[in-house]
């Protein structure tokens, strides 16, 4: 079963038990995934394409939560972490910090990167290798604090 077909059968399920705020942000999900999809005409679209989707989703989840808290909005952070939480669901294993610290210094050694002209070029080879299994925040602190 493709991400896609798992999303389409936790839908049903959240139908069948009536969870309507599951029900809710898969729906949200699956019409972001359609997006993609005529995006990609006439290719279809394969996990890591979802997978893209899906940390999108996650990271405007994030960004709301950080929002909403400064702006005193308990409710919606509350609304906000549970969507995060059903969406974190359909992402790999989050790696930590100690896993991603050493993914950067193989990607430093990899390139010679030395200086901060280069941190997009060791940004981008570290986001390849995780395969959205790293949070690009985490993943640009590391980056800049080890090429400084």
């Amino acid at each position: 079963m493709n991400l896609k077909e798992k999303i389409l059968a936790d839908m049903k399920e959240a139908m069948k038990a009536k969870d309507s705020h599951r029900l809710e942000v898969l729906r949200f999900l699956q019409s972001a995934v359609r997006y993609k999809e005529i995006e990609l005409r006439p290719g279809l679209i394969n996990d890591a394409e979802i997978i893209g989707v899906v940390t999108k989703q996650v990271k405007q989840r994030k960004e709301s939560i950080d929002q909403f808290e400064k702006a005193g909005r308990k409710d919606l952070v509350d609304k906000e972490k549970y969507e995060l939480s059903v969406l974190e669901g359909y992402l790999p294993h989050q790696m930590n910090r100690a896993e991603v610290e050493e993914v950067v210094e193989t990607v430093i050694k990899t390139l010679n990167a030395t200086s901060m002209k280069q941190m997009g070029a060791v940004i981008k080879e570290v986001l390849a290798k995780t395969a959205g299994s790293a949070d690009g925040k985490l993943v640009s602190e590391i980056v800049k604090a080890k090429l400084q």
